[in-house]
């Protein structure tokens, strides 16, 4: 918005276009050096000067009569918005505005997301995936883009052949009933633990895959109860988490699509045999070769993944395929993507790896093949229970403290991941997570309870309701210096939406809504908004009511809840 301003006071002086000078406009890094700063460095060919010579011309074809001043300094030309003029226009625009950028224009996007293993728990580590994506999920939609959410479950491959194994050599029918994902993973645990020692083991895992992808009945019957009870309790935590998908294609849907593949890949003279295992070379690439189809003929991960993307971009029409998976699989995705170009899908342009570091949890780095998993709904649970004893301890009056708790809760474990750069390790702190004074999500969520406090309290004083218009010129710089500087920064988040969709990364609107909670409860700190002046009232309220607005909107992308009260 502002840059718009400054772009149409500087087409009359400047051979540009005015979207080009708003792509170059930044917001200076302190308020006292202006409000929007134009760098004149790209101009210095066109008109033979030096920047810091452009800058002075520029900046002393403003005298502020149009409400804009100008400096120059340095190569920068500073400008400044006169309140009195625009604190109100701002204010009516933001109002009027839902501040949705149209960046998509109906652009089909696809992200496979989550994708837990079947027969083992969701641990921490799970979130990571889950909530990135659904982030994105969120951004992308609200910008315009047609988007639906794969969750891509690891419902095949070798690991049933171990968990089959495993369960005909040591399963407890009993016990399986009574836990079967932990018992499950108890058993796979215990697969790894005995094959070291027990050279019988993988062979044995190995037929029972080839049986599996054989349609054996007993293994057939064995892998489904093992997908029934792990999407029954894979829900529940979705659920608790606030999140669903659109499509739930597990690696096994695949299955009747990857001979298709292969003699596509075998039609075009990609496959070479390779220590009688089938593969796709991909030297000039500078990358090892693609597996496809391995030494005992099964199927492996490549294999499912070529046939997975043409179904996305041919079937489900995805103009764009995003896959949010661990920085591990990045060589994974490489390769098939150079395979998938090897075999004509120009397309392949558009699917893109968001890879994201590790969680680790107290320093330590979770692998269920060593039993070494912290449970998700352990940890959600515990947060909840310690958001209960804060708000006991704190407002112990609170009405449904119990469903406050739960969204304060599980907003801290979602919040305390995404406020990360996805490509960063976290080390997982609960107690850093529930702190209502740091960059956590409860604080965020204070400071919305904050201003919708803030509002009721003003209304009662007198303030109309919500939606009704201000008297003309009530701002009419009566915002105060904190006020107007939350009142530029919530005018930045069609552009920081943006910027988050272009880097794929939630973090950019989670640090957002931190500026935006910090920047009230400073504007808070320093001015009294429910005052006894009714115009004052009225301005700082309007900014109180579109603060509250702009939490609540960045919050819903994250997954964070918005409790009016705490």
């Amino acid at each position: 918005m502002l840059q718009e301003w400054i772009a149409s006071a500087l087409e009359p002086h400047v051979p540009w276009t005015k979207q080009q000078m708003v792509d170059l406009l930044e917001i200076p890094p302190q308020p006292q050096m202006g409000d929007v700063a134009f760098p004149c460095f790209t101009l210095a060919k066109t008109f033979k000067k030096s920047p810091a010579d452009i800058a002075k011309e520029l900046a002393s074809q403003f005298d502020g009569r149009d409400g804009i001043q100008a400096e120059a300094a340095g190569p920068y030309v500073n400008f400044r918005l006169d309140r009195k003029r625009y604190e109100q226009q701002i204010m009516d625009e933001l109002t009027a505005s839902d501040q949705r950028p149209n960046l998509g224009k109906g652009e089909k996007v696809l992200i496979d997301m989550s994708s837990p293993n079947i027969a083992k728990p969701m641990g921490i580590g799970h979130l990571r995936s889950t909530m990135i994506g659904a982030a994105l999920y969120n951004m992308y939609k609200l910008a315009g883009y047609d988007v639906a959410s794969i969750n891509h479950l690891g419902d095949w491959g070798t690991q049933f052949g171990k968990q089959i194994a495993a369960y005909k050599r040591w399963g407890n029918d009993e016990a399986i009933a009574a836990n079967p994902i932990k018992e499950s993973l108890k058993l796979y645990v215990q697969f790894h633990e005995e094959a070291p020692h027990d050279e019988t083991l993988e062979p044995e895992a190995r037929d029972w895959f080839r049986k599996l992808e054989s349609g054996d009945e007993e293994a057939y019957r064995l892998w489904k109860y093992f997908v029934d009870v792990s999407l029954k309790e894979f829900q529940r935590m979705y659920d608790r988490l606030g999140v669903s998908f659109d499509y739930t294609l597990g690696e096994s849907f695949y299955n009747d699509k990857m001979d298709a593949v292969v003699d596509q890949l075998r039609d075009q003279h990609l496959l070479e045999e390779s220590e009688g295992a089938l593969v796709v070379r991909l030297d000039e690439e500078g990358m090892p070769p693609c597996l496809i189809i391995k030494t005992d003929g099964t199927t492996i991960y490549p294999t499912r993944d070529l046939a997975t993307a043409l179904y996305r971009h041919d079937v489900l029409k995805g103009d764009k395929l995003l896959y949010v998976v661990g920085g591990e699989q990045r060589l994974h995705f490489q390769q098939v993507f150079a395979v998938l170009r090897r075999m004509g899908a120009d397309w392949v342009d558009q699917c893109e790896h968001v890879p994201f570091g590790l969680m680790r949890f107290e320093g330590k780095k979770m692998s269920t093949r060593r039993g070494k998993i912290v449970y998700l709904e352990e940890v959600l649970d515990e947060a909840v229970a310690r958001a209960l004893q804060i708000i006991e301890e704190k407002n112990s009056s609170l009405e449904h403290k119990e469903e406050v708790a739960e969204a304060v809760g599980i907003g801290a474990i979602i919040f305390g991941d995404l406020k990360n750069n996805r490509l960063n390790e976290v080390d997982f702190s609960l107690e850093e997570a529930l702190n209502f004074d740091g960059e956590t999500g409860p604080y965020l969520q204070y400071t919305y309870a904050r201003t919708q406090s803030v509002l009721s309290k003003g209304r009662a004083a007198g303030e109309p309701e919500s939606g009704t218009a201000l008297p003309a010129q009530a701002a009419n710089g009566q915002l105060g210096d904190s006020g107007w500087e939350l009142l530029k920064l919530l005018t930045r988040f069609p552009d920081q939406l943006e910027r988050g969709i272009q880097n794929n990364e939630p973090s950019v609107m989670a640090r957002y809504a931190l500026d935006v909670a910090q920047a009230f409860n400073h504007f808070y700190n320093k001015e009294r908004i429910v005052t006894e002046d009714s115009s004052l009232r009225e301005a700082r309220l309007k900014l109180t009511e579109l603060t509250g607005a702009s939490l609540a909107r960045t919050m819903h992308l994250l997954g964070l809840k918005t409790p009016q009260r705490m």
